[in-house]
């Protein structure tokens, strides 16, 4: 007779202890208290003026909300830090993909922590046209930065706005320095030609370059050289070190092509190595001597006055826009416009005066 039945597996599992509960079902409810309870735009300014980055940050995920329920509030927030802000160096930094930007600003940014200079970085990284979504990657390539007490780095979307920079990239820098940072670095997307909406918000723009991107006439085709003040030689070292010299004097002499600039600066060219940190230092002397002549002939005042002009104009392109897309006859009207326009019933210029007329009877 078998005795399987009578003598179990010793396989079987056998009933043990439950676990005890790791985590505290008060302080999960605590915590999501915490989150729906949202500062008020008096407590973000404070928190702003005091130094904090916890408000800093939620401030600015706040002005870049595309919420209408948020406008408001953000409103408030900016118009309260706006009287601590206008005290720093803005300065934007572009150049194509691969020439090195995030690691340049790593090590300047060192360099300028250690002057004691209290540092922003606002990173812009490119949306996928299609998914719509952004890798947001800087900080983890800042690895170094990241960790200064002193700087700040901020990654944003660039979404559908096209210059370089994020759609809130110029309310940002002014939260920035009502914080009380001092210099404020802006890294553009990185697409080429079309990085000129940044040159429009910063006092110094710097174009940086790889050595064998092209001769001195592909130089003056890029229309971004015209607005460059200067132009750095990146990943001038090890066997790299005579090319980086080679197209320093390449681009020399296409900067010499263009017209003066209305600042009287005469744009310069250097080669440096954000790996080994050589001509760093020179770079931050090349933007005093830029600060010390704008200063002199009032031409950083004046500049910065027509950027205010030009920004009060570019917001009210925006709020015009915004406002036309969330009217609820523009939205019913919209859908059988567009099926009209597919099915060539009707050409887009005429249906988009029939949405205009749509609009401004309203």
């Amino acid at each position: 007779m078998s005795t399987k039945k009578n003598n179990p597996s010793a396989l079987n599992e056998k009933a043990g202890i439950s676990p005890p509960e790791i985590i505290s079902s008060s302080a999960i409810h605590q915590i999501k208290i915490s989150r729906k309870q949202q500062p008020s735009a008096k407590e973000l300014i404070d928190g702003i003026l005091a130094g904090n980055i916890t408000a800093l940050s939620r401030a600015i995920t706040l002005i870049e909300s595309t919420n209408i329920a948020h406008l408001e509030k953000a409103s408030k927030v900016i118009n309260g830090c706006l009287p601590h802000a206008n005290k720093s160096i803005r300065i934007g930094i572009t150049g194509v993909p691969g020439v090195g930007k995030s690691t340049f600003i790593e090590a300047f940014g060192k360099y300028l922590t250690s002057l004691g200079k209290k540092v922003a970085v606002l990173a812009v990284d490119p949306s996928s046209t299609i998914s719509h979504g952004s890798i947001l990657g800087d900080k983890t390539r800042m690895e170094e930065l990241v960790k200064d007490k002193n700087a700040f780095i901020r990654p944003s979307a660039s979404g559908e706005t096209l210059g370089g920079v994020a759609r809130k990239t110029r309310e940002t820098i002014t939260l920035c320095e009502a914080c009380g940072f001092d210099v404020i670095l802006i890294e553009t997307v990185g697409v080429g030609q079309s990085e000129t909406a940044v040159h429009s918000m910063v006092d110094f723009f710097l174009l940086l370059k790889i050595a064998g991107a092209g001769d001195e006439l592909q130089g003056i085709k890029r229309g971004i050289m015209e607005m460059a003040d200067a132009i750095i030689i990146n990943k001038a070292d090890g066997d790299n070190i005579k090319k980086a010299q080679l197209a320093k004097v390449e681009f020399n002499r296409a900067l010499h092509l263009f017209p003066a600039k209305k600042s009287g600066w005469i744009p310069t060219t250097a080669t440096c190595s954000a790996l080994t940190q050589e001509g760093i230092s020179g770079v931050w002397q090349t933007i005093l001597n830029y600060l010390d002549l704008v200063n002199s002939n009032h031409y950083f005042v004046e500049k910065r006055k027509e950027q205010n002009q030009f920004w009060m104009m570019e917001t009210i392109d925006e709020q015009l826009k915004n406002h036309f897309y969330i009217q609820p006859a523009i939205i019913q009207l919209l859908d059988s416009t567009k099926k009209a326009v597919q099915n060539n019933e009707i050409s887009p210029f005429a249906a988009a005066q029939i949405l205009l007329d749509s609009y401004f009877k309203k």
